[in-house]
């Protein structure tokens, strides 16, 4: 039923059935990419929601409706979604309300304000779409034709004043999103400690270059020494287990070059430009096998576990066995203060661990090991947030199915190394601007939060008579029915009337649905609802025909479209 209304009196609730009629969209028999003659744009989800037209059908044989008409979609994740016309051919999967004697707009905010409701209702495990008895069952408030008028003038003056506001609040987001990066450009191009410098005269970035050589060699001096040890324990146990990983040395990175940086501005004298790889301990990803879930294990994360601000999800996470966690983590396992980078996807979305909790993410991940005592770990996150680090990215991402980028790009990506006293510096100022930029931005997103809360209740406050006053002297909602039902039945019997004048060629009764399908989808793609519009054969014997036809498979195939989200079926050429 859905929500349900308060009313005034003058007003009463009907099926939607009972004003409107619906005409299904249907496929095209010529459906092409580039217009040709007597063609219209094919109106698919795309084209109502982003005014986009990637095809164009022939007008005999569609449904072409206008901008005055009202759609919606009738089929795929989106079902239930409206929208106000366009001048075209209707889509296979959405339908077309034709309202009589009412407001049509009126009609659209009813309509939209039930998208959740018949979305979350939608009939169908593979493809959803809308269940009709859903539809039909809605009562929606039916004021006076007159009221329809002013609730609708109503809205839209109080929808513009908000539609306003929030787009202002947009435009302050994303200058704050602009501020957000200028602020880290300027901060890794040294102009943010300009006065700091003047002041403290810091030694040069390359003494501390060398001390984080030399202590990535000690780490590896040690990492080495308690691998000899642990291959030992390993033989004493009889080998039982899989055999130490053997430390890898520390590599050597090439020095940076002209054309590295050649995009990026100069840095200050005491600083330089390396390479990410040469000052941290490590970067890498764990074992690239997909370990088995085990309730109550070590969590195991991907991406997806990446929140938007940069912290770790571990509510609803997959977690592994102790075996797992052990021969997975062999190379590289994240500890506190390390970088997680993933590397798959949502690239550059990153996080600092801030926790001492065991755990795992998946090899979409890459981790690096930072040296907190020679490196600011707030201030290498920091910089790989930052537009340098966007641009590496581009540089070095590898453009596939899905944009991934390789561990030895990550070591490679450049670096503004600056005194640690300086990093220091420079992340205090950075975390109290960031946090003045965090909560300006907590207020503006709740504000359009409060905005969209506001237009729900506008929308209440219409369907319940309280947004303007009732007038007396308008003509009752009962009467107002009463006509759309003459209308209504004037306008089906004159359909029927004309196809009395102008009868249909009778479709085909052939037994072999094959031929219908040569004959009809000779050179295209068609859906169920296509086929069953060119025969008037049972559905448990169109089903029958179909079936043995798709288990032979030397004439007919089916595919999945994810444009439109069904199911075609196309002839094996």
């Amino acid at each position: 039923m859905g929500r349900e209304y308060s009313i005034p009196e003058s007003w009463i609730k009907t099926s939607i059935d009972e004003i409107i009629l619906i005409q299904k969209g249907k496929k095209p028999t010529r459906l092409e990419e580039f217009e040709f003659e007597d063609s219209e744009p094919y109106l698919d989800i795309r084209a109502f929601e982003r005014k986009e037209i990637r095809q164009y059908a022939d007008k005999l044989s569609s449904h072409i409706i206008d901008e005055n008409d009202l759609v919606m979609v009738w089929d795929g994740a989106r079902s239930g979604w409206v929208s106000k016309g366009m001048k075209g051919a209707l889509g296979s999967t959405i339908a077309r309300f034709r309202p009589f004697i009412m407001s049509q707009k009126y009609l659209y905010y009813f309509l939209s304000s039930q998208f959740s409701y018949l979305n979350t209702n939608a009939k169908g495990t593979g493809i959803p779409h809308v269940d009709p008895q859903i539809l039909w069952g809605i009562k929606m408030p039916f004021p006076p034709l007159n009221e329809q008028d002013r609730i609708v003038s109503k809205i839209e003056e109080l929808f513009s004043d908000l539609d306003n506001g929030i787009a202002n609040l947009k435009l302050a987001q994303n200058q704050l999103k602009v501020y957000r990066q200028a602020l880290l450009k300027s901060a890794f191009e040294g102009k943010l400690t300009e006065q700091w410098r003047k002041e403290n005269n810091p030694e040069p970035a390359e003494k501390l270059l060398v001390r984080i050589k030399d202590e990535r060699k000690k780490r590896y001096e040690q990492e080495l020494k308690d691998w000899k040890e642990a291959v030992r324990d390993w033989e004493k146990n009889g080998k039982e287990e899989k055999r130490p990983t053997t430390p890898s040395k520390p590599k050597k990175y090439n020095n940076v070059i002209n054309s590295d940086i050649e995009k990026y501005s100069n840095l200050p004298t005491n600083w330089k430009w390396v390479k990410i790889g040469e000052c941290v301990l490590k970067v890498g990803d764990i074992d690239h096998k997909m370990p088995i879930e085990q309730p109550n294990g070590v969590p195991y994360l991907s991406t997806r576990d990446i929140k938007a601000d940069g912290t770790l999800n571990f509510d609803n996470v997959k977690s592994i066995s102790e075996k797992d966690y052990k021969n997975l983590s062999n190379k590289i396992k994240p500890t506190r203060n390390d970088i997680i980078f993933p590397r798959y996807g949502t690239i550059g979305r990153n996080v600092l661990v801030n926790t001492d909790k065991r755990f795992l993410v998946s090899y979409s991940c890459a981790i690096i090991k930072t040296i907190p005592k020679l490196i600011n770990e707030k201030y290498l996150y920091l910089y790989t947030l930052s537009p340098i680090i966007k641009s590496e990215i581009e540089r070095y991402v590898v453009q596939t199915t899905q944009a991934n980028i390789g561990i030895s790009s990550i070591e490679n990506f450049v670096f503004p190394l600056c005194p640690l006293d300086e990093q220091n510096y420079i992340v205090t100022e950075l975390e109290q601007i960031l946090s003045q930029i965090d909560n300006m931005e907590s207020t503006v997103n709740s504000e359009i939060l409060t905005s969209q809360i506001l237009r729900q209740s506008i929308l209440k406050q219409a369907f319940e008579g309280q947004l303007v006053e009732q007038d007396p002297n308008d003509e009752p909602a009962t009467e107002l029915l009463k006509r759309i039902k003459v209308e209504k039945r004037k306008y089906l019997e004159e359909l029927k009337s004309q196809k009395n004048r102008n009868p249909k060629k009778i479709k085909s009764m052939s037994n072999s649905l094959i031929e219908i399908i040569e004959s009809k989808f000779s050179s295209i793609d068609f859906t169920y609802e296509d086929l069953k519009a060119e025969t008037t054969m049972p559905y448990e014997e169109i089903k029958k025909q179909l079936f043995e036809l798709l288990e032979k498979r030397d004439k007919l195939k089916s595919v999945f479209d994810e444009s439109i989200e069904l199911i075609k079926y196309q002839l094996v050429k």
